[in-house]
């Protein structure tokens, strides 16, 4: 997973964040397939009296302490993709209140227990999945999740959702697709144009539910950034360069969703899309 350029973890303030997400059936398909999720994290501890001087103490603690997105795409030519999706998510949302102590603190070894934890999460959904429905061609899903306690995000990726950070006018695509044909392109058994024409773009070499390969990572944030979690329904028509576009036009983080979920539909809309976004506004705005 490529590394964004390090941010300073030293801030006096996290940024205020705001986030939305949105998820469109698409013109072509009879169901939507893809779930998707935001949830916030908060701090148990909880101020009922004082006498102290520092009055924002009591803002402090109401804020989230951490944020998660997650996006989950149930793969198509399988029976129950639906299920598969819903049952990812929900299984990774339960998850997180057992894995809640980790993102307290900040040192390298609780760091390394909560990434653990989170790839452990991912090997419950699988666990369901198969128990469930049997390996093979049971239900199956990809499963992209940022969880960002600031600033850094943690992420866990399987399939071919994405995950994007938009800084500075340019965008950066911290995850890789897990396809046959990124495979393939990787060990120099094919050609971008080879897999292209054979249609490996479209087959998954891992996923939720199948054969799992989960990948996680760290990003570093900085205020003004924008992150994008969204499934391939976006990407199959909305290129790069257009997505910066409207993530730069929107005002806020609902319209960025509305704009990007819209031109995937203009574009042809072939798919089932989700999109989920987060601005980061420096606090002192």
């Amino acid at each position: 997973m490529p590394a964004l350029p390090e941010a300073d973890m030293h801030r006096a303030a996290a940024p205020v964040v705001d986030c939305h997400g949105a998820s469109h059936v698409g013109k072509v398909r009879q169901r939507n397939e893809d779930r998707f999720a935001i949830v916030t994290l908060h701090h148990a501890a909880r101020l009922l009296q004082t006498n102290l001087e520092d009055g924002g103490i009591v803002e402090r603690l109401a804020r989230p302490a951490a944020h998660v997105f997650i996006v989950a795409d149930g793969v198509a030519g399988f029976a129950a993709g639906d299920e598969a999706s819903r049952l990812a998510v929900g299984t990774m949302v339960e998850y997180l209140s057992e894995a809640a102590h980790c993102y307290q603190g900040t040192d390298v070894v609780r760091e390394q227990e909560f990434i653990d934890r989170l790839t452990a999460g991912v090997e419950r959904a699988h666990g369901r999945l198969v128990e469930t429905y049997g390996g093979g061609r049971g239900p199956a899903t990809t499963l992209t999740m940022v969880t960002l306690v600031w600033p850094r995000a943690y992420v866990v990726h399987v399939g071919d959702s994405r995950g994007y950070v938009l800084r500075g006018g340019r965008i950066r695509q911290f995850t890789s697709d897990q396809t046959m044909a990124a495979l393939l392109v990787d060990i120099g058994a094919a050609t971008e144009e080879q897999a292209r024409k054979r249609g490996l773009h479209d087959i998954l070499s891992s996923a939720v539910g199948n054969d799992i390969a989960p990948v996680v990572g760290v990003v570093d944030l900085e205020p003004g950034d924008v992150l994008l979690l969204c499934t391939d329904g976006l990407t199959k028509h909305v290129a790069d360069a257009r997505i910066v576009e409207l993530l730069a036009a929107a005002p806020d983080a609902a319209s960025a969703c509305r704009a990007l979920v819209d031109d995937a539909l203009e574009q042809g809309g072939r798919d089932n899309v989700t999109v989920a976004v987060a601005r980061f506004v420096a606090a002192d705005r």
